[in-house]
């Protein structure tokens, strides 16, 4: 294991890919049979990790079969296009919404510098680059992943995004779940295990597709499940429920101060009070100030899909 990654069962790494803080985002490398994935890639400035990884297990760029995204957010795909240069036997596996953002990235460079600006997209993602449409795979809910005889299994799992897809390794009885299982950081982990809280990132935040798609994935009984914020989890059921459990409260905070001037600043702080209140119950010592440290991307991130919600409902 080197700087940086850590090994699990059935062949599965997780590599720290630099983005914000350490252990905040994953990219899993999946080997089988001398055969490798990605699944999930980080930014641009992520990619040196990933080929360092690779190499450590013995392989080769010409190794790589499959670079797979749960969906397109720049955390996840920003560095997809640079990443698929270096790999020259490498497919890229994407949901059918996504696939066109990858092929051509200037709508996503729009949409995330509405979100975040000019500044900020430069200085974390770089200049995105596009993926050569005859090596990009198109994954509807049942597609399957060939990795050397083993299969992952494509389920269509909108909630956090509608381009999000996440796959299922019987191998491991384990779920990719990109963001649709939530956001759980190793520093609040405890005797009590992991803790967990949804993800409403903007635009496509849907509540009740999140826990259908939470739902769906229980079906299978996964043993555990591999988060790209921040890796393993076990404990599935459990967790599950926190999920649902906070994703109505989050429901209920955005419609408590619908109609406040200062709606942002009051859903965001309402947000903090809640993700500490359950830390501090998950038996984290964390005060609300640590928490807020902690969580600020998220918080921040977390209001604004809530509004964008918000705003959808009152159009409708």
């Amino acid at each position: 294991m080197s700087a940086g990654t850590i090994d699990f069962d059935h062949a599965i790494t997780a590599i720290d890919t630099g983005f914000f803080r350490p252990r905040f985002d994953a990219s899993h490398l999946l080997v089988h049979g001398g055969r490798a994935a990605f699944i999930d890639v980080g930014t641009n400035y992520s990619i040196p990790r990933l080929l360092d990884a690779l190499k450590a297990k013995g392989l080769g760029v010409d190794a790589v079969d499959w670079v797979i995204l749960t969906h397109v957010h720049l955390d996840h795909a920003g560095g997809a296009g640079l990443l698929m240069r270096q790999l020259p036997n490498a497919t890229l596996v994407v949901h059918p919404r996504g696939a066109r953002h990858m092929i051509d990235p200037s709508a996503l460079i729009a949409g995330a510098t509405a979100v975040y600006g000019a500044e900020e997209i430069a200085r974390s993602y770089g200049t995105l680059v596009p993926v050569p449409a005859e090596r990009v795979v198109e994954a509807p809910d049942g597609h399957v992943v060939d990795l050397a005889g083993r299969e992952l299994l494509c389920f269509d799992t909108p909630g956090h995004a509608r381009h999000h897809i996440c796959l299922w390794d019987a191998a491991s009885r384990a779920f990719f779940t990109g963001d649709t299982f939530g956001l759980s950081y190793r520093e609040f982990d405890t005797d009590k295990g992991a803790y967990i809280l949804p993800t409403s990132t903007p635009v496509q935040f849907e509540p009740d597709a999140l826990k259908a798609s939470i739902n769906r994935m229980l079906e299978h009984e996964p043993r555990q499940m591999f988060l790209t914020h921040y890796s393993r989890v076990a404990d599935v059921p459990r967790l599950a429920r926190d999920l649902h459990v906070q994703i109505d409260a989050m429901v209920a905070i955005a419609q408590a101060h619908a109609t406040d001037a200062d709606r942002h600043a009051r859903i965001a702080d309402a947000l903090a009070a809640l993700y500490t209140a359950r830390a501090q119950a998950h038996g984290c010592k964390f005060d609300q100030t640590e928490v807020r440290h902690l969580l600020a991307m998220d918080i921040e991130l977390n209001a604004q899909g809530l509004e964008v919600w918000l705003e959808k409902q009152n159009k409708q």
